[in-house]
Formats: structure tokens, C-alpha cells, sequence
């Protein structure tokens, strides 16, 4: 017995299906507003907007870093008033007790001599020692200062006032070491012979070389591995001023000393300056001029 073969349909016979809207997660749990909206109406599940106003963003602690609106830093984080007179109290007791030393002719001016004798008559490359102790003269270091006032001023906006600082600092240098070189009245090493000087306490060399390049420094930068090349290029200026025999060693430190009061006194210019220019916290902009 035969049977009949039923026809087959194609898929563009199908009759078309209207596409329905099935309710998801999203719609599953809305609330509010949102839930009656409809079906298929987009929003979140848990009806919050989509960004949280600023009115109600949580700052920090109070006086914490990163708060919004921004507030001064806690108290916590500033220097206290004992670590900012620290360093130019230590610098004046040491000065003045190898001032006292080498103009009492004390036993650390025996041992200084002693010591820089040593120094100057080691081996070691003097055209290298020639050009770091050349890096303490004015027609050198000055430049150097004058060119990094000039880049704060007009490529960092440091006002006029923080180079003035500066350039103060740098005039200071002459008017304490010359007195100080005629009143002390040492005798230099052998090898700047027996002719008139003026003195050789404190080195000139050294106080031009630590004032006009830490100035630059406090211009330019506050980081640390800029303080710490600093550090290690007027130690070699020193040693260098030593080994070819333009100073003693008591000299050099002499200076340095004279140098941490004189650039103390110009970092805190620059950070009064630099207070007064902050505008003060939660006092509102002055409305322009019409």
C-alpha cells in the first residue's frame, strides 16, 4: 500500500513570529518608579542614578590629603618648630667652635693641618681636582644661579621676589666670609706660599660654590635626588679645594656652615613667599571688576 507524501515546508513558508519582551534580571527586581514603568523600559535594578552627585560625595578625615573640597594638610605632617631652628642652630655651634679652634690655635687645628697635608699630597688626577675646585669661583657659580632664577621666573612662575631672595643670598656670601677672612687672619698651605693674603677662613671657594647652587636648588626642585647631588658636588668641590692645597680642611667646613644659616634664612623667604600667594581655605572668589 502506498502512502500519499505529505509536503514539506521551507523556513520562508513559516508564518513570522512577533518578537516578545521577556523580563530579565534587570526588570525582575525594580521598585519604584522604575518598576512601573513598563515592561522593557531600561534602568537599573537597584533604582540608584547613574552618578553620584557631588553634593553628597564623602570627603576624608578632616585635614586629610585628597579630601574634596581640598583642606590644609593636619598638623601632623608639618615640621615642628623644633626640626625648622634644628639645622641653623647645629650650623652655628659648629661654626663657632671651629672658629674658636682655628683662631685659638687649638688641637683641632694641629690635626686639621695634619689632615690637609695628607690630602694634598695624594695621588690623584689634579686636572680633575682643578676643575671641581674651579666650580667655587664667581665667574662660575654665579651664572649658574642667574640662569636658574631666570628659568623659575619665567618658565615656572616663581615670582620676581623669590630670584631678588636669591640674589640677596648670593651678596651675602662676600660680606660674611671677607670680614671673617681679616679677623681670623690663617696662614694657607703651603702650597699658596708665603705672599699677603687676605686670610683663609672660611674658604671663599667653598661658601660660593654650597650658597649659589643650593640656591638654584631651592628655585628649581625640592626633590631628594637632586639634595643628594648637591650634597656629593660640594663635597667633591671641598675635597678638591684640599687636595690642591688652596685651603685646609677646617676652612671648608667653616664655610659649609656659613652656607646652611644663609640658605636656611632663603628657604624660609621662599616659603613665606609662597604662603602668601595660597589662596586662604574656604573664602570665596573675589567677583571680577566691572
Amino acid at each position: 500500500m502506498s502512502e500519499t507524501p505529505r509536503p514539506q515546508g521551507t523556513a520562508d513558508d513559516a508564518p513570522p513570529v512577533r518578537p516578545q519582551c521577556r523580563r530579565g534580571r534587570a526588570t525582575a527586581h525594580a521598585t519604584g518608579a522604575a518598576a512601573g514603568a513598563g515592561p522593557g523600559t531600561p534602568h537599573r535594578s537597584d533604582g540608584r542614578p547613574f552618578h553620584t552627585p557631588r553634593g553628597e560625595r564623602h570627603a576624608d578625615q578632616a585635614g586629610g590629603l585628597g579630601t574634596s573640597p581640598p583642606v590644609p594638610e593636619p598638623p601632623a605632617l608639618r615640621p615642628s618648630p623644633l626640626r625648622r631652628v634644628l639645622l641653623p642652630a647645629l650650623s652655628a655651634v659648629l661654626f663657632a667652635l671651629v672658629t674658636w679652634q682655628v683662631a685659638g690655635h687649638g688641637p683641632l687645628r694641629a690635626l686639621d693641618e695634619r689632615v690637609g697635608r695628607a690630602v694634598a699630597g695624594a695621588a690623584f688626577p689634579r686636572a680633575v681636582t682643578g676643575f671641581l675646585a674651579d666650580l667655587g669661583n664667581a665667574s662660575v657659580a654665579v651664572p649658574v644661579l642667574v640662569a636658574a632664577a631666570l628659568w623659575a621666573v619665567l618658565r615656572r612662575g616663581r615670582p620676581w621676589s623669590h630670584a631678588l631672595a636669591a640674589a640677596l643670598a648670593m651678596a651675602a656670601v662676600p660680606a660674611l666670609v671677607v670680614p671673617l677672612k681679616t679677623l681670623v687672619d690663617r696662614p694657607g698651605p703651603p702650597a699658596m706660599g708665603a705672599g699677603p693674603h687676605d686670610g683663609f677662613f672660611p674658604s671663599g671657594h667653598a661658601a660660593t660654590a654650597a650658597v649659589a647652587y643650593g640656591a638654584a636648588l631651592l628655585l628649581l626642585t625640592r626633590s631628594r635626588r637632586a639634595a643628594a647631588g648637591y650634597v656629593l658636588l660640594n663635597a667633591a668641590v671641598g675635597a678638591a679645594l684640599v687636595h690642591r692645597g688652596y685651603h685646609w680642611p677646617l676652612d671648608v667646613l667653616g664655610s659649609w656652615c656659613l652656607a646652611a644659616l644663609v640658605l636656611w634664612c632663603l628657604s624660609r623667604a621662599l616659603s613665606r613667599g609662597r604662603a602668601g600667594r595660597r589662596p586662604r581655605a574656604g573664602r570665596a572668589p573675589a567677583p571680577p571688576d566691572r
